[in-house]
C-alpha cells in the first residue's frame, strides 16, 4: 500500500530532509545508502512521489531513525512547516487564479521570503472573502431568500418550535414577554446582560462567549425596546450560528435571528387565537397586535406576515420604505406587483410615489394609522401604513392585502384611493411632460448620496462591523 494513501507525503518528505541535513548527509549519501537514484529521493523529499512502506523503512535505517519518527504528523521545525504550507498554497485556488506556476521551494529560498509569500496569500484570500458579496451577488441572495419565504408563506416551523422550547425552559406562562423573562432567557443560555456607554458604533450588541457576557448600549434603554435588542443578540446563540461564509448565509442568519426574536416576543400559541378572534370579529389591526404585546409597529407587522397565511388563510405583503422612496425590506405572497430590477430584487428599488407606503409620508396625522386602496395593473390592494423614525431617518412600514381580504380588517372603510401603474414610466418614474419641458435643461440638483448607497455591501464576514473595535472592546471589558 502507498503510504500517501494514509499520510501527508509533503510532511513525510520534509521530515526526511530535516533528519538528513541534521546528520550531515547529502542527497547522494542517502540515495547510495538506500540503493536509489538521488533524483528519486529528491522527489520524495519534495512530496512529489508517494513513498512505499519498504522505502520508508530503508530511509529510516539509513538515517539512524525509526519508521514511527518519519510518520509523525507534525513537521520538525518552523522551516519545514513553512515549506509545506507554501507547497500546499501553490496547489490552491489563489495561486492558480493569479496564474502563478508552482515552483520548487529549495534551501536557497530565504525563510523570510516564505513567510512573506504566505502572508500575501493569506491577505489575498481574506480580501477575496470580504469582497465576495458584490452588489449583484447580494441581490441574487436576497431574491433567493425572498422566494424561499414566499414558498413557505414566511412561516418557519423549526423557528417556531425553537421559540416554544425556549419559552418553556423559562416557564413563560404565555402572552407578552416581560423584560424579566427576557433576562431569564439570557441566564438560561449562560449570559449576563451588561449595558455600556462605549459599545462599538458598528454593532448593536457584542457577545463575549468566553465569559458569558452580553454587552448592549446604555442608550438603548432610553430610545428603544431593550427586550428586542437582547433577544436578537441571543438568537444567534439559540440557533448555533457560526461565522457566515457568504453574504447569502449572513442574510439567512439575520432573517432567522429576527424571526426567532419576533416569535419570542409574540408567541405563536398565544397570538394565533388573538388574531383568529380578531378575524372572526372582522377587526384585524396591526396596531392592536402591537399594543397587546408591547412591541414596535414593525415587529408587529413582521410577525403578522409570519402567521397570517398559515393560520388565518390571508395572503399578505409587507413593505418598509425609506423617506427617500427607496424600498429597504419587502415580502409578498399575494401577487402584488412590486418594482424589481432585472434580477428580480425589490430592495433598493424606488417605491411608486402613489403607493400607500409613499403617500403616508405626506399625512400630518402620525397618531392614527393611514389606510388606502390602490388600483394596480394586478388588481386592487388595501394597505395600512405608519411612519417610524430611526437613526437612518424616517421609514414607512405597511402591510397590505388583496381587495377580497379587506373585509377582515379595521380601516376597510377608508375613503383614500390611489392608482399605481409603476410599470408605466409616466406613472411616477418620469415627470409629467409639461414639467419636464419647462425644467429639464434648467435644473441641476446636487445629489445627497445616502451613506448606505456607497456602502451597500460593507466588507467582512459580518458586513460593516469593525472587528478591531469589537476585539479591543471585549479586551477592555473582560472580567479579571
Amino acid at each position: 500500500m502507498d503510504i500517501a494513501e494514509e499520510l501527508d507525503s509533503l510532511t513525510i518528505g520534509r521530515r526526511i530532509r530535516q533528519l538528513r541535513t541534521e546528520q550531515g548527509m547529502t542527497l547522494d549519501d542517502l540515495a547510495a545508502a538506500v540503493g536509489r537514484a538521488p533524483s528519486q529521493l529528491s522527489m520524495i523529499e519534495n512530496g512529489r512521489r508517494e513513498p512505499k512502506l519498504t522505502m520508508l523503512q530503508a530511509i529510516a535505517r539509513a538515517l539512524g531513525s525509526t519508521l514511527d519518527a518519519l510518520l509523525e504528523t507534525e513537521p520538525l521545525d518552523e522551516r519545514s512547516a513553512l515549506e509545506i504550507a507554501l507547497e500546499r498554497a501553490m496547489q490552491g485556488q489563489t495561486f492558480r487564479s493569479l496564474g502563478i506556476e508552482p515552483f520548487r521551494v529549495g534551501k536557497s529560498v530565504p525563510t523570510g521570503a516564505l513567510k512573506a509569500l504566505l502572508a500575501l496569500q493569506g491577505e489575498i484570500d481574506r480580501l477575496k472573502d470580504e469582497r465576495a458579496a458584490t452588489p449583484e451577488e447580494a441581490r441574487r441572495a436576497n431574491v433567493a431568500l425572498r422566494r424561499l419565504m414566499r414558498t413557505q408563506d414566511n412561516y418557519f416551523p423549526e423557528l417556531e418550535a425553537r421559540a416554544r422550547d425556549i419559552l418553556a425552559a423559562v416557564d413563560h406562562p404565555g402572552g407578552p414577554l416581560t423584560q424579566r423573562t427576557t433576562s431569564d432567557i439570557a441566564a438560561h443560555l449562560g449570559f449576563t446582560i451588561h449595558y455600556v456607554p462605549d459599545l462599538p458604533q458598528t454593532t448593536r450588541s457584542v457577545a463575549d462567549i468566553r465569559h458569558g457576557r452580553l454587552y448592549l448600549s446604555s442608550r438603548l434603554t432610553a430610545k428603544g425596546d431593550p427586550r428586542t435588542a437582547v433577544l436578537q443578540a441571543l438568537s444567534s446563540r439559540m440557533l448555533d450560528h457560526s461565522e457566515p461564509r457568504s453574504y447569502a448565509e449572513f442574510l439567512r442568519q439575520r432573517v432567522e435571528t429576527n424571526y426567532l426574536a419576533g416569535a419570542l416576543l409574540i408567541p405563536e400559541a398565544h397570538a394565533v387565537p388573538f388574531l383568529q378572534e380578531a378575524k372572526k370579529d372582522r377587526a384585524i389591526s396591526i396596531e392592536d397586535l402591537r399594543d397587546a404585546y408591547s412591541v414596535s409597529y414593525e415587529t408587529a407587522a413582521h410577525r403578522f406576515t409570519n402567521l397570517a397565511t398559515v393560520h388565518l388563510g390571508i395572503p399578505v405583503h409587507f413593505l418598509k420604505v425609506h423617506e427617500s422612496g427607496t424600498i429597504t425590506k419587502a415580502y409578498e405572497n399575494d401577487d402584488v406587483n412590486f418594482p424589481t430590477d432585472r434580477l428580480g430584487s425589490i430592495e433598493g428599488q424606488l417605491c411608486c410615489r402613489r403607493w400607500t407606503s409613499r403617500v403616508v409620508f405626506d399625512v400630518d396625522d402620525r397618531f392614527n394609522p393611514y389606510y388606502q386602496y390602490t388600483d394596480t395593473g394586478n388588481g386592487t390592494y388595501w394597505c395600512t401604513a405608519r411612519v417610524e423614525t430611526s437613526s437612518e431617518g424616517a421609514h414607512s412600514v405597511s402591510v397590505g392585502v388583496r381587495f377580497d381580504d379587506t373585509k377582515w380588517f379595521l380601516g376597510r372603510d377608508t375613503p383614500h384611493r390611489g392608482v399605481s401603474k409603476h410599470s408605466v414610466e409616466v406613472c411616477c418614474r418620469r415627470a409629467p411632460a409639461d414639467l419636464e419641458a419647462a425644467w429639464r435643461h434648467n435644473a441641476w440638483p446636487n445629489v445627497r448620496t445616502p451613506r448606505t448607497l456607497l456602502a451597500t455591501l460593507p466588507t467582512g464576514a459580518f458586513p460593516g462591523v469593525d472587528t478591531t473595535d469589537v476585539y479591543e472592546f471585549l479586551e477592555a471589558h473582560a472580567p479579571g
